[in-house]
């Protein structure tokens, strides 16, 4: 008797219980259908970050720009770093580029489903259109830096390589690396708002354990194939330099583990959403 009382007490019949079973065909296209939705809040969010300001757009330069200045006035002239014969203010810039928009989508995005907790409770919608709204203001932030990539092209007189065909390829690597770590940040820092604290000094450190004022040449080669595996963005822009300044193709052997690997972590990122996204509105 005493066993059938502790059997009831420790919770319904498992059968009971609810099971959520995530078809990720169908919410695929669920998110498809909203991408209207996702337009709409990076634009909202692209005008809210830019009103009222004086310089305007001219924000989203100025930190790569700021770093850029910073890498050639200090630690390029203490460490010499090869750069195979391009400028190296081209040579950290194009570096620059996609950590930006890496960090800016961690920032902004991690921190999405918490600012948006109101239409989270009012607003029904594939929960994942919040930190992929986030992400697409950061492309459309980088999408400046390039315009003043062309300009220090200009300035420097140095010709992007013909090479740089291969760019599109890279750069479907660095979103879907990006969007996978987003969307996991997303959903953690509802449930653990310590991490929200900790963001800002993980970045730092990652800007300086992610090849961007360096070349990825400083690893040692036996290390490589690993580190680009566990940081993808490192065989990124070793691509981006080869293919855009030193007229190289990608170094295959780096890139492919990293696009295996920025494919897992976007498949991985997006299920872990999934099954998490239900207590969102709670929490949030």
């Amino acid at each position: 008797m005493a066993t059938a009382d502790l059997s009831e007490a420790s919770g319904p019949d498992p059968q009971l219980r609810f099971k959520r079973r995530i078809r990720f065909h169908t919410s695929v296209q669920e998110l498809w259908r909203s991408r209207e939705l996702i337009r709409t809040l990076a634009e909202r969010e692209i005008r809210v970050r830019y009103k009222q300001t004086i310089l305007g757009l001219s924000w989203s330069v100025l930190t790569p720009l700021a770093l850029m200045l910073v890498f050639s006035l200090f630690l390029q002239r203490v460490a010499k770093f090869n750069t195979n014969g391009a400028p190296y203010v081209l040579f950290s810039y194009i570096g620059l580029i996609p950590w930006t928009f890496f960090s800016t989508a961690l920032s902004v995005g991690g921190q999405s489903l918490v600012l948006n907790n109101m239409l989270l409770n009012k607003v029904y919608c594939p929960r994942e259109v919040f930190p992929i709204s986030s992400a697409a203001v950061a492309g459309f932030d980088s999408t400046i830096s390039v315009l003043v990539l062309v300009v220090l092209f200009a300035v420097t007189r140095f010709v992007p390589a013909a090479t740089s065909v291969w760019v599109p390829l890279l750069l479907l690597i660095q979103v879907a690396f990006t969007l996978g770590v987003t969307l996991v940040l997303s959903s953690v820092l509802v449930y653990l708002r310590d991490v929200r604290q900790a963001l800002p000094v993980i970045l730092q450190l990652g800007l300086f354990a992610t090849p961007v004022a360096y070349g990825i040449d400083v690893i040692p080669a036996r290390l490589q194939t690993a580190y680009v595996v566990v940081n993808p963005l490192a065989a990124v822009i070793d691509g981006y330099r080869r293919t855009v300044l030193f007229g190289l193709a990608p170094n295959w052997k780096l890139v492919g583990p990293a696009a295996a690997s920025a494919a897992a972590v976007l498949g991985l990122g997006y299920l872990v959403f999934k099954r998490m996204e239900t207590g969102f509105a709670d929490v949030a």
